[in-house]
C-alpha cells in the first residue's frame, strides 16, 4: 500500500474515525484505524464493536493495499503537519511510514485480518434532511437515561413517517419530544427504531459538515442501524426492547400558561442554583400575576431568591423542579426569545415549550419535586 493525500482531506476523516476508536485498548486492534487504498480513494474504518464509522477521501494511489494504523497517534501526527501533500506507505512487518515535506514518521501497525469485519448496509429504507436529524438529536439526547439497568431508556425512539420525523427520549424523570413535518423519501409506512445513546452522541459529528439541503440516508438490518451522509457512514448496534408508552406521560389539562423571556429565566435559575442543595438540585417556583419567583436553599450553603417578570394572570401556585432539568431545556431550545411553562397543579408534571420555534414542534415534560 502506498498513496498520497491532501492533509485537509484525510484530517477530517481521521477526526471522525477518532470519535469511535477504542481508547481503553482492551483489544489492541480496536485502537487502530483500518486504512484501505483502492481505485482513486482511501477508505478509513474504525469501531469499538458497538459503533463503527466508515468514510473515504480522494487520494493518488501508487499501490493498492490495506493495513491498520494506531488511530489517535496518526491523527496527532497529521494535525502537526503543514498543509501539504502527505505520503503514506506500508513497509515490512506492518510498519507504516508517513512523510510530508521534511518530516518522516514510522509507526507499528497491525494486519488487516486482525480488524473486525463490519456489516454492509443494504438498500436504503429512508432519506430525510440531515439538519432535521441533527436538531432532533440536540433537543432529545440529553434526556436519555444513564442507568444501564433501564435498558430501553438507554436510547431515543426515532419514528419516521412518509411526511414526518419524530424523536422521543426519557429517563423516567423528564421527557423530550420533538417532531417536524418533512418529506421522508422511500418510506410508505411508519418505522420505529431505538437509537442507542452512544450513536446519539456520535451522530452530530457525522452531520456537522452536511450542506443545508443534504439528506441523511437510513437503513437497518436485524442487528444494526446505518446512517449515511455522502461518503460517510455511522453503523450502530440496534437497541432491542419496547420503548415506554410516552404518549401516556404527555400532560393533559395543563392550562396555567406562564410565558417567560428565555434569557432572563435561564440566568435566574443559574443564579438560584448556586445555593441549591447539591444532591437534590431542587428549586421552588412560585407563579403569580405578572411574575415568577424562584427559591433555593441548602443547610450548608444558604438561600437564594430570584424574581422575573412573567406573562401570567392565573391563580397563584407553587411547584418544585430539579433546576438542572430546566436548564437542559433552556440550553438546547435555540434562538427563540420566549418559552412557555404549562402547569396544572403542584403534583402534576410541568411542560415547557419554545414559542415561535419555526418548523419544529417541541415539548419537554418535567416531573415535579417535593420541596
Amino acid at each position: 500500500m502506498e498513496f498520497s493525500v491532501k492533509r485537509s482531506d484525510i484530517l477530517k476523516e481521521l477526526e471522525l474515525a477518532d470519535s469511535v476508536v477504542e481508547k481503553k485498548q482492551t483489544i489492541p486492534v480496536l485502537s487502530n484505524v483500518l486504512v484501505e487504498a483502492e481505485g482513486a480513494a482511501v477508505r478509513l474504518s474504525a469501531t469499538d464493536l458497538d459503533l463503527a464509522v466508515r468514510s473515504s477521501c480522494p487520494a493518488k494511489i501508487k499501490k493498492e493495499g490495506a493495513s491498520t494504523v494506531p488511530g489517535r497517534r496518526l491523527l496527532e501526527i497529521i494535525r502537526s503537519l503543514p498543509e501539504a501533500e502527505i505520503k503514506i506507505k506500508l513497509l515490512e512487518n506492518h510498519w507504516i511510514q508517513v512523510t510530508c515535506e521534511r518530516s518522516s514518521f514510522k509507526m507499528v501497525g497491525m494486519a488487516k485480518d486482525n480488524f473486525p469485519s463490519l456489516p454492509e448496509a443494504s438498500k436504503k429504507i429512508a432519506a430525510f434532511p440531515a439538519q432535521a436529524l441533527a436538531t432532533l438529536i440536540a433537543r432529545t439526547g440529553f434526556a436519555i437515561s444513564n442507568e444501564e439497568s433501564r435498558y430501553t431508556l438507554n436510547g431515543a425512539l426515532m419514528l419516521l413517517k412518509p411526511e414526518k420525523v419524530m424523536m422521543v427520549a426519557t429517563d423516567g424523570h423528564r421527557l423530550a419530544h420533538i417532531e417536524r413535518e418533512v418529506q421522508v423519501e422511500g418510506l410508505s409506512n411508519e418505522l420505529r427504531v431505538l437509537v442507542p445513546k452512544k450513536a446519539m452522541e456520535k451522530l452530530p459529528r457525522l452531520l456537522s459538515q452536511a450542506a443545508e439541503d443534504a439528506n441523511v440516508e437510513f437503513t437497518k438490518d436485524e442487528n444494526h442501524l446505518f446512517f449515511s451522509l455522502g461518503e460517510r457512514m455511522l453503523i450502530s448496534r440496534i437497541l432491542t426492547g419496547q420503548f415506554p408508552n410516552y404518549e401516556a406521560v404527555l400532560p393533559r389539562g395543563n392550562e396555567r400558561m406562564v410565558v417567560l423571556e428565555k434569557g432572563l429565566i435561564a440566568d435566574a435559575i443559574r443564579r438560584a442554583s448556586l445555593l441549591a442543595d447539591e444532591r437534590s438540585r431542587a428549586i421552588r417556583i412560585q407563579v403569580d400575576k405578572g411574575k415568577l419567583e424562584i427559591f433555593s436553599s441548602s443547610g450548608d450553603l444558604g438561600e437564594a431568591h430570584e424574581v422575573v417578570d412573567a406573562e401570567y394572570d392565573g391563580e397563584a401556585m407553587e411547584i418544585g423542579f430539579n433546576y438542572q432539568y430546566l436548564l437542559d431545556f433552556l440550553n438546547v431550545v435555540g434562538e427563540v426569545s420566549k418559552v412557555r411553562l404549562e402547569l396544572k397543579d403542584e403534583q402534576s408534571a410541568g411542560q415547557l415549550r419554545p414559542l415561535d420555534d419555526g418548523v419544529y414542534q417541541y415539548r419537554y415534560v418535567v416531573m415535579p419535586m417535593r420541596v
